[in-house]
């Protein structure tokens, strides 16, 4: 890099408190590689949280973030990131991971270069970011009751509850047991078809089940239109949103698109996703992968645009190597933000 900006990268490999199953297999521990940008007086902090799904690994980051951070040299300014997110995607046309962690730690450089946290750069309000939920993998019905009370006993009043590997109905009767007054919410990962899922909505629904997410796979969207018209409860996509222009596309299909800095590739794309779901018609829900508060920091501060949040992926770790913004009970507290940037610092030993 060139004497403006130095930048580096590493592999973080950050095992979970517990194994964290969804439909699609279990994580025991989250690759993550983390981007440093600095210009000398300040540093950027970012990272990228991949996933396969989506066509991306650690291995995959590491190969494109050299050609990534070729173009942060060239631009050599952290305020212009709509024209280096731009060169960008014009170097490597997916891998949105990868960009998100370099578009994170230069939107961090930035806004510690005027000295504000990144929520008042933008000039958002900190009251109407929406409590984030608390994430409860799926398990054997006895373990997951006693997850969701050692969650509801840690003050979250959200969950989202994860279905789709059989004995959906005995494993949200435990979760119900164990939290009787939460809000819950059921993502199945794409694991039912319509059919399935339309049946299944109306055990959703005896369990207070606010909306089910992503109940077909991300291709089916003749299925998501299927279950929003004869399903019990709101339906929301996930896997079938990874940029905005995909929000228009399955809006008339849904009640709520899902946004995720790590699918979108920057903190403005993913904020784009937000605004085309409200002018649509939809209401917008903002995402994470399981991931350290090196990125999950710069998404607490995208909260307030969005009608529901679920950034609990730092919270599924053993150990953050970082500190961000705090969330006590899934209450995003930007308020609370004493320092620029995104927050996100060193935890201590």
């Amino acid at each position: 890099m060139s004497p403006e900006l130095d930048a580096e990268f590493e592999r973080l490999s950050l095992p979970l408190a517990d194994p964290f199953t969804i439909a699609r297999g279990t994580t025991e521990t989250a690759e993550n590689v983390l981007v440093r940008i600095s210009d000398g007086a300040h540093e950027g902090i970012g990272a990228a949280a991949p996933s396969s799904y989506y066509g991306e690994t650690p291995e995959t980051v590491e190969a494109v973030l050299p050609a990534l951070l070729d173009v942060v040299e060239a631009v050599g300014d952290p305020h212009a990131r709509q024209r280096i997110e731009r060169e960008m995607r014009q170097v490597v046309g997916r891998n949105p991971a990868a960009r998100a962690a370099v578009d994170i730690a230069l939107v961090d450089l930035a806004a510690k270069r005027l000295d504000v946290p990144l929520y008042r750069q933008w000039g958002l309000d900190p009251a109407a970011a929406p409590i984030s939920s608390f994430s409860i993998g799926s398990a054997e019905p006895d373990e997951m009751r006693a997850k969701t009370e050692r969650a509801v006993t840690g003050g979250y009043s959200v969950l989202k509850v994860k279905l789709g590997t059989g004995r959906d109905a005995e494993r949200l009767a435990a979760v119900r047991e164990g939290a009787p007054d939460a809000r819950i919410r059921v993502d199945a990962n794409g694991a039912w078809t319509p059919a399935e899922a339309v049946a299944k909505t109306d055990m959703l629904a005896d369990h207070g089940v606010e909306f089910v997410e992503q109940p077909v796979p991300g291709d089916d969207l003749d299925g998501l239109r299927h279950v929003r018209e004869r399903g019990a409860v709101p339906v929301a996509a996930d896997e079938s949103v990874e940029t905005a222009a995909d929000a228009a596309r399955v809006a008339d299909s849904v009640d709520i698109v899902v946004a995720k800095v790590q699918k979108c590739g920057s903190l403005r794309a993913t904020r784009e996703v937000a605004a085309v779901a409200h002018a649509h018609g939809c209401e917008a829900m903002l995402g994470c992968m399981v991931a350290s508060n090196a990125s999950i920091a710069a998404g607490s501060h995208l909260a307030p645009p969005f009608d529901y949040v679920d950034l609990d992926g730092s919270l599924l770790l053993a150990a953050d190597p970082f500190d961000g913004v705090p969330m006590p009970g899934g209450e995003i507290d930007l308020s609370a933000v004493d320092r620029p940037g995104t927050g996100a610092i060193e935890a201590d030993d």
